[in-house]
């Protein structure tokens, strides 16, 4: 079984100021670093292999949170792309009729901002992530294997792929990444698409927990408000 979990990255300006960040590179503001500092992760999501989206707000959120743990950063874990509303108010926009602005509720899944990315867009790259966490290893990839005393070895992956964890036991994937790929993920695993008011609100400080299905499916696990990071 893989259990997968997402979480929003920590506070940044343009969060406090409200602006649409996107792939605009904004860094976590000192605030947001000091109260991840105090922030832990859930004990069973503690040891999960950690993933981030390259923007250096998910990369830092991940290294706090993760104790400096290693992270591997995937460009389709990104932000989806606002285009030239990227660095403007919502509000702003909201108020200006010729924008073509609209809420979430009224996207479905085509909506696109003046040259930037529709959820369709996200969910076709996450979906393509999705499915490398079912395929082996590639020939040298270094992986973890659990030791015949439960301790961790590290290791080279040769044909045929080992085993990472013994039979019955769960593999965890923990993705520190954006509202925009955590949208699109909640689409996937309730069934939502992007009409009427979505399943599940983000909000932050909390892990999405869902489990990948033999068939590349989503399906909803853990409380369907999220799990608080303590």
């Amino acid at each position: 079984m893989i259990r997968i979990a997402f979480l929003r990255h920590g506070i940044t300006a343009w969060n406090r100021e409200g602006r649409i960040q996107g792939r605009t590179d904004i860094p976590l503001d000192q605030e947001g670093r000091d109260r991840l500092a105090r922030l832990t992760l859930p004990e069973d999501w503690r040891d999960a292999t950690l993933h981030a989206s390259p923007l250096s707000r998910a990369v830092e959120t991940a290294r706090i949170l993760g104790n400096d743990r290693p992270i591997h950063t995937d460009p389709r874990l990104i932000e989806m792309d606002w285009g030239a509303w990227e660095g403007r108010r919502g509000h702003d926009l909201r108020a200006d009729p010729a924008s073509g602005y609209r809420d979430l509720e009224h996207w479905g899944w085509d909506f696109r901002p003046p040259g930037g990315e529709s959820p369709a867009d996200v969910r076709d790259r996450l979906i393509g992530w999705l499915k490398e966490r079912q395929s082996p290893l590639p020939p040298g990839e270094r992986v973890r294997v659990r030791g015949t005393h439960g301790e961790d070895l590290f290791g080279c992956a040769d044909p045929p792929h080992p085993n990472l964890l013994p039979r019955g036991e769960k593999e965890s994937h923990l993705v520190v990444t954006h509202i925009g790929v955590i949208r699109v993920a909640l689409a996937l695993a309730w069934g939502w698409d992007f009409r009427g008011p979505p399943p599940v609100p983000v909000k932050r400080d909390r892990l999405y927990a869902m489990v990948l299905a033999d068939d590349g499916t989503l399906h909803p696990a853990g409380p369907r408000e999220g799990q608080r990071l303590s």
